[in-house]
């Protein structure tokens, strides 16, 4: 009998299981079908029990037995008839939940090795002989070994720098940003290399020997670790945190996936070039009235503070009657006077707190970049520096075949303006329901009239990649002439 038993309750899990898979209209039938088969099964069994032994103790516990088993088959068959379209996602939808808390553990471990990264300092002896003290930072000491031994270094000492790991120095070298002038440089001596025949593995072991600077070093060794280990080199870029832009990591993507990752440099190294010159003339243009600004305020300060006191001692001994405006002034050239030293903490505090509240929230940020962008002269500066930015990446981006939703994602998480990260989820929501991106800067006040008629036209004729470049280079010269204006 127990057998039996075992043998139905199998044949009953697997019928549910069964049903679990079967679409809502099939429920019904399916529930008619389970009830049939266990009311046959029982039967059966009640009857052969009954008939295998003539003890009425014996009837009495198979009975109890069956009552039991009939008690737990008409709970099953209670969950089957309360099982609709919301019962069966249920479940998949736990199973989904379980398999996407699993990836998110996965990440989180991933972001804590990541956070783990330590400093070790090596000893090593090169084959003619030569010793060479360094360090290279790394998750694991298998790790350093793996990548000196890959040098044929013969290993003498491998020890941990537990001060700096505490000081977060390893993490330190992977957030710090590699400016446009170093990312130009860093390319184009990479596209010479690779271009001469040169294998990329060997064309960063030869600029990591090249170069005189110690993080660009350790940041170069690592590279060459990770592709001598077979990793892809937007993966390399991509595992040393903040320092490559994600542009340039995605870039690189779409290039191994065309074979012209030579390319890619080269427009790359001309995009940063020219981002570093767009930054250098912003800043000479800026040069001027900062140092104008500088002065007159400290002597405005001076004439308050040293000047007015004067007047203020003669025209108290000629006892003569004074405007109102002259007695304000008076009273704020004592007040200088008198606290100036509280004065100035008070600016430096409100400059500190905007810094700060600047950095951290968007809110503030957004207005200030408001404020900015209406100011007189320097708007324009600003907004011709904007839309360059926007539109010589956009053209960049769609010139080396990346998607327009891939490439608007990367312009919003590029892009330091909220003003235009606002603009540009706009036209990602845009292109979401079907419609156009030039929608989303149709009437938009930092965004100009032209530039706008321009991108309606390269969406219009298929060519908005090369429309852009020309908004670029008309917006270009005339950022280049308002400066040149400016000095």
């Amino acid at each position: 009998m127990n057998n039996n038993s075992d043998q139905f309750m199998k044949n009953l899990d697997s019928q549910f299981n069964n049903n679990n898979n079967m679409q809502n209209t099939n429920n019904l039938t399916m529930q008619n079908n389970i009830r049939q088969n266990i009311n046959s099964n029982i039967t059966n069994n009640m009857m052969n029990n009954i008939s295998s032994d003539n003890s009425n103790f014996q009837q009495e516990s198979n009975l109890n037995n069956n009552n039991q088993q009939l008690d737990l088959m008409n709970n099953n068959i209670q969950n089957v008839n309360n099982m609709d379209n919301s019962g069966i996602q249920t479940q998949g939808q736990h199973f989904f939940n379980e398999e996407t808390h699993q990836v998110k553990e996965n990440e989180e471990d991933t972001n804590d090795k990541k956070i783990k990264l330590k400093r070790y300092n090596y000893k090593v002896k090169q084959p003619n002989g030569e010793l060479i003290t360094s360090y290279f930072d790394a998750e694991k000491v298998v790790d350093v070994e793996a990548f000196l031994l890959s040098k044929n270094y013969e290993i003498l000492e491998i020890k941990e720098d537990k001060l700096s790991t505490a000081l977060g120095l390893p993490r330190m070298s992977s957030s710090k940003r590699m400016n446009s002038k170093d990312l130009n440089f860093f390319l184009t001596q990479l596209s010479t290399y690779v271009k001469s025949g040169i294998p990329l593995v060997d064309s960063m072991e030869i600029m990591s020997r090249q170069t005189k600077n110690n993080e660009l070093r350790g940041l170069y060794r690592k590279i060459v670790f990770e592709l001598s280990r077979g990793t892809s080199f937007s993966v390399c870029l991509e595992k040393q945190g903040k320092v490559f832009p994600k542009m340039l990591v995605n870039m690189l993507k779409t290039s191994e996936m065309t074979g012209d990752l030579t390319g890619v440099l080269d427009d790359m190294s001309k995009y940063y070039k020219q981002q570093d010159t767009n930054r250098k003339q912003i800043i000479n243009a800026m040069t001027y009235p900062s140092v104008l600004m500088i002065f007159a305020v400290a002597i405005l300060f001076f004439v308050m503070t040293y000047v007015v006191p004067s007047f203020t001692s003669m025209y108290a001994e000629a006892g003569a009657s004074l405007p109102t405006i002259t007695k304000v002034i008076i009273v704020i050239s004592d007040f200088l006077s008198q606290y100036w030293y509280f004065v100035i903490a008070l600016i430096a505090l409100v400059i500190l707190v905007l810094v700060v509240l600047y950095k951290s929230t968007t809110p503030t940020k957004y207005a200030m970049q408001w404020i900015v962008m209406h100011i007189p002269v320097v708007k324009n500066m600003v907004m011709y520096n904007q839309v360059v930015t926007f539109t010589g990446t956009f053209a960049t981006l769609i010139k080396n075949n990346v998607f327009i939703t891939d490439s608007m994602d990367i312009l919003s998480k590029i892009t330091e303006n909220e003003i235009y990260k606002s603009i540009i989820k706009s036209a990602i929501n845009n292109l979401s329901k079907g419609n156009g991106v030039s929608i989303a800067f149709k009437g938009q006040w930092a965004f100009p009239e032209t530039a706008y008629e321009m991108l309606v036209t390269g969406e219009k004729t298929g060519k908005l990649g090369e429309m852009l470049q020309h908004v670029t280079e008309y917006y270009q010269e005339e950022q280049t002439s308002l400066i040149t204006r400016l000095k």
